[in-house]
């Protein structure tokens, strides 16, 4: 597969070409190299508040569909295989409260840490158990009331929550509950990356978003970059509708209406004033996307007002754009473009980290 660098100059540095959105073999490369090697969002606590609890889930709804379970054993929550470690039954298929897990197929149990603890008709097997007869444990981390796993640990994803906390720790996430009335799926004619790439800065704020421009201090927008996510912080364009931040916060004083999280390589997470709505991009095809709305509420007197407001407004104007970019990506004319270095540093971290990702063995 053909190579891809970006600049880490973003003064000097070129996008990623147009072919990068049109090739199936890269999409695919994608899956394999950027999604199953970096972290995804699971859900909430309250999947799973209950002991002995057990809920399946896939890891990447389309593309990549490991097969998990998220488990509760004595308030103790596990991300685990729900795939038998015999003969590769789907061990679980539904929500449940169970002691213990076991195989509809031939009968092997485990606990709800994934640990084998019973097989008949194994008398006579040597060497048995080994430690591969237990189901593998996924790493899982807890931020606020959301769950985070990756099918391998070799990202150092405590960085990017440590990040999260230093800026929105002093908001009561625990209380923050999800309001399914305010969820909703788009699905886009878009490449995800294109996608993304939009999120990833202010730029086009002016030129597409009329009403969100109108809320927002345009010239004060900022992105902060960190390791393997950015932030983008929205200043309001008046005093009303802005975080009450603590004294000793980093950004005291100032008149913040949103923080923008983006977290490498699809997920999104909104911070305003009344909550936060999550958004997670799901490649389904090269020109198919999935992009799914979660909100979190805890201040329901704020919903609706500042830059938190007209959501599926916005979302319809950035679906808009995306889909004649990506119609744009299949012009013969057209190959590269230049990053603006105020307003798409984001845009360039994301690209040269995706650029990064291809070119690991």
């Amino acid at each position: 597969m053909k190579s891809y660098t970006i600049d880490p100059d973003i003064t000097k540095a070129e996008t990623l070409p147009s072919s990068f959105y049109r090739s199936q073999e890269v999409f695919d490369a994608l899956i394999d190299m950027v999604f199953a090697k970096t972290w995804q969002f699971i859900g909430d606590k309250t999947m799973v508040s209950l002991s002995q609890q057990v809920k399946p889930f896939p890891f990447l709804e389309f593309g990549l569909e490991e097969p998990l379970l998220l488990t509760n054993e004595a308030d103790q929550i596990s991300c685990i295989s729900n795939v038998c470690t015999h003969r590769g039954n789907i061990l679980c298929h539904d929500p449940c409260k169970t002691r213990q897990i076991t195989c509809a197929y031939h009968g092997r149990r485990f606990n709800l840490k994934g640990e084998f603890q019973h097989m008949p008709e194994f008398k006579e097997a040597k060497d048995f158990p080994r430690k591969a007869d237990d189901l593998h444990r996924f790493p899982l981390k807890i931020f606020g009331p959301w769950l985070f796993t990756a099918l391998e640990d070799s990202l150092d994803f405590q960085l990017v929550l440590d990040i999260m906390q230093r800026k929105v720790g002093f908001l009561p996430l625990e209380d923050f509950k999800e309001d399914k009335s305010r969820n909703k799926d788009y699905l886009v004619n878009a490449h995800w990356a294109l996608y993304c790439d939009n999120y990833l800065e202010g730029f086009h704020i002016p030129f597409v978003h009329e009403s969100l421009n109108a809320v927002l201090d345009y010239k004060k927008y900022e992105t902060q970059l960190y390791p393997f996510c950015n932030v983008q912080v929205g200043h309001a364009a008046g005093g009303e509708h802005v975080f009450d931040l603590p004294e000793g916060h980093e950004d005291y004083g100032q008149q913040i209406s949103a923080y923008y999280f983006w977290i490498f390589p699809n997920m999104m997470f909104n911070f305003y004033p009344w909550g936060c709505s999550i958004n997670v991009v799901k490649p389904i095809s090269i020109n198919r996307t999935k992009v799914s709305f979660i909100s979190y509420v805890f201040d329901e007197s704020k919903l609706d007002t500042g830059a938190g407001a007209a959501i599926d407004k916005v979302e319809r104007e950035d679906e808009f754009v995306v889909e004649g970019v990506f119609k744009g990506m299949s012009s013969r004319v057209y190959n590269t473009g230049r990053f603006s270095p105020k307003m798409e540093q984001g845009v360039h971290q994301f690209q040269g980290l995706l650029a990064e990702f291809l070119g690991k063995e």
